[in-house]
C-alpha cells in the first residue's frame, strides 16, 4: 500500500511521521515546550513502546498507527480524562470511516478507553502528563497486525488515512461535558456485561451498571455493593455456559 504522509491534515493540527523512535509519548512530553498545542507524532515502529500498567508494547514495522497527540496545559481543562475518552471516540468513529463496514460495525469501547472489534482488542490509549500540566494521549491501533487474541482493522485500511480521519472525528466530538459523556456512555461496550476489575485494592467480580461523568465505572458486585473504579484492569467475563 502506498501512504501518503505527506498531506494536507486537518486544519489546527500540526503532523509529523518518522520511521522509528522509541516512544511517541516520550518524544512529545520531552519537547513539549517546542512544539505547538495539537502536535502529532506518528511512527512506522517502536522500539519501547508501553501500555497500561507499563506493558511492553511492540508491532512489526509499518503494520500499525502507532500515534501520540499533545495538548498543551493551557487547553487541558478540569478533567484530563476527558482528553482521552475524545481520542479513544475519535478512534472508535476513524476506525467505522475507514474499515470495510463488516468491521465497522463490530467496534465499540471497553472501559476506561480501550477500542474492541467483537470481543477482541483493536486498540489501547496511554496517556501521560508532564509538570507543566501538558498531556499527551498515545494511540496504537491493529491495522494488518495483531498479536494473539487480538484484532486488526485489515490490510486494506491505508494508516495516514486512518490518522487523518481520527484527527477529523476528534474535531467533530460534541463540545460540551455533557454531550461527550452521553455519547460516551452510548458506545460503551463494558455497561450490562459482567466484569472482573482488578485493581490495587484487590479484586471486584460484579456487573458494571453506569459510568460517571468523571469515567468512573459504577460496579455492582455479587453481594450488591455498589463500587466506583477509577483505575483498574478490566475483562469482560462470559455468562455461564458460553
Amino acid at each position: 500500500m502506498n501512504e501518503s504522509w505527506d498531506r494536507d491534515w486537518p486544519a489546527g493540527w500540526t503532523v509529523e511521521h518518522v520511521a522509528e523512535t522509541g516512544s511517541t509519548n516520550a518524544d512529545l512530553l520531552e519537547d513539549v515546550t517546542r512544539r505547538p498545542h495539537r502536535s502529532v507524532l506518528a511512527t512506522d515502529h517502536q522500539t519501547a513502546g508501553r501500555g497500561r500498567l507499563e506493558r511492553k508494547w511492540d508491532a512489526p514495522p509499518g503494520s500499525n498507527l502507532l500515534v501520540s497527540l499533545l495538548f498543551r496545559a493551557d487547553a487541558v481543562g478540569a478533567d484530563p480524562g476527558e482528553l482521552v475518552r475524545r481520542v479513544s471516540l475519535a478512534a472508535l468513529d476513524a476506525g467505522r470511516a475507514v474499515a470495510p463496514a463488516a468491521v465497522g460495525d463490530r467496534l465499540r469501547l471497553k472501559w476506561p478507553n480501550d477500542l474492541l472489534l467483537g470481543d477482541d482488542k483493536l486498540a489501547g490509549v496511554l496517556a501521560q502528563r508532564d509538570g507543566t500540566g501538558s498531556v499527551v494521549v498515545g494511540i496504537g491501533i491493529n491495522v494488518g497486525w495483531a498479536p494473539p487474541g487480538a484484532a486488526r482493522l485489515g490490510d486494506g485500511v491505508d494508516r495516514a488515512d486512518l490518522l487523518a480521519e481520527l484527527l477529523s472525528s476528534y474535531d467533530r466530538l460534541p463540545a460540551t461535558t455533557d454531550q461527550l459523556h452521553a455519547r460516551y456512555r452510548a458506545e460503551l461496550g463494558t455497561l450490562g456485561q459482567r466484569v472482573r476489575i482488578i485493581g490495587t485494592s484487590g479484586d471486584i467480580v460484579g456487573r458494571a451498571v453506569d459510568v460517571e461523568p468523571d469515567g468512573r465505572l459504577i460496579v455492582l458486585d455479587d453481594c450488591a455493593m455498589t463500587h466506583r473504579v477509577d483505575v483498574g484492569d478490566v475483562t469482560h467475563l462470559r455468562p455461564a455456559g458460553e
